[in-house]
């Protein structure tokens, strides 16, 4: 928005704060002013038939780009969703034509609610993106009739964006989560929770992970908080501030104590981040999301660390 003007008064964003917002300053290439850009940033699991570009090019918010999450990733790891190098993520923020100054929201598909939309929001944050939001969400956009368009994407004129620093303290690795595991239930331990977003069936063991050959468990004191849970039932967005607080104390999550959030590929991961941020619940800076998650988590440890717990 204009330079000075305030974008949006929280992180989450009404269909009709977006709508007002888009109208004032859509998305022009000849504008010099910040721009508002919805960023669709829809995605699915592996084993779900549907794919992301395809619910894109079906329906979207006018004018929105395409954030493609198993594309903007750090390609020599052998784990999908790892967060990109700062050269690559400024190469994928150029191609989409968006501009360091932009304000981007962030929105998921109308099938799934929030999912994927939090992740891709949290990337933009911690390579220090200032004006970013989530739309919460898609499915009330569509359901509220705000206007929507299809058919394939049109092209964008690049803009150089310049390459960021990335925010490491936001980030937790495997060897840091691995200590943390280690140390839970022993003396002076710093105390650090880890919420885990995946069904309960994949966290106690007893359903299998959608990728292939991986164990499904748990690590060694961490609390399950599937990341539906977090959210509306009924419109499968986030709810108010105080419903998330009473949520995640319901579920034992103490704000004055570290907390990482995991899942399977550090995707729904970012759904609890938001939350917490949503919430106001802890400070960011004790908050860290595990890039690699459960797929790193589960071909990185050895058998004899005992570090893949399942319940009875």
């Amino acid at each position: 928005m204009a330079a000075g003007r305030r974008s949006f008064s929280s992180y989450l964003v009404t269909p009709k704060e977006l709508d007002e917002a888009i109208k004032k300053n859509p998305p022009s290439p000849i504008s010099t002013d910040s721009r508002v850009i919805p960023l669709c940033a829809s995605w699915f699991l592996p084993n779900d038939e549907r794919t992301g570009i395809q619910t894109f090019r079906e329906q979207r918010i006018p004018k929105a780009r395409f954030f493609d999450i198993d594309k903007v990733i750090d390609k020599r790891s052998p784990y999908p969703h790892m967060l990109p190098s700062a050269k690559g993520f400024a190469g994928a923020m150029s191609e989409l034509g968006i501009r360091k100054e932009d304000v981007v929201v962030v929105y998921d598909t109308k099938e799934l609610g929030i999912f994927s939309a939090p992740r891709v929001g949290w990337t933009l944050k911690i390579f220090g993106h200032q004006n970013v939001h989530i739309l919460n969400n898609f499915k009330l956009w569509v359901e509220e009739g705000y206007p929507t368009e299809s058919g394939e994407l049109y092209s964008v004129e690049c803009c150089p964006y310049p390459i960021p620093e990335l925010d490491e303290s936001r980030v937790a690795s495997f060897e840091h989560t691995k200590e943390i595991a280690q140390d839970h239930n022993k003396e002076g331990a710093e105390g650090v929770q880890i919420l885990d977003a995946r069904p309960n069936g994949r966290f106690t063991g007893k359903a299998p992970e959608p990728r292939e050959g991986l164990s499904s468990g748990h690590m060694p004191g961490s609390i399950n908080l599937p990341f539906t849970e977090l959210l509306d039932p009924a419109t499968k967005a986030y709810p108010s501030p105080e419903k998330l607080k009473s949520i995640l104390s319901s579920k034992g999550v103490d704000p004055s104590k570290p907390i990482i959030s995991s899942c399977g590929t550090g995707v729904t991961a970012c759904v609890i981040e938001t939350a917490l941020e949503v919430a106001n619940y802890g400070t960011p800076e004790s908050r860290k999301v595990y890039d690699g998650s459960w797929t790193e988590w589960a071909q990185r440890v050895q058998s004899s660390d005992n570090l893949i717990r399942k319940s009875d």
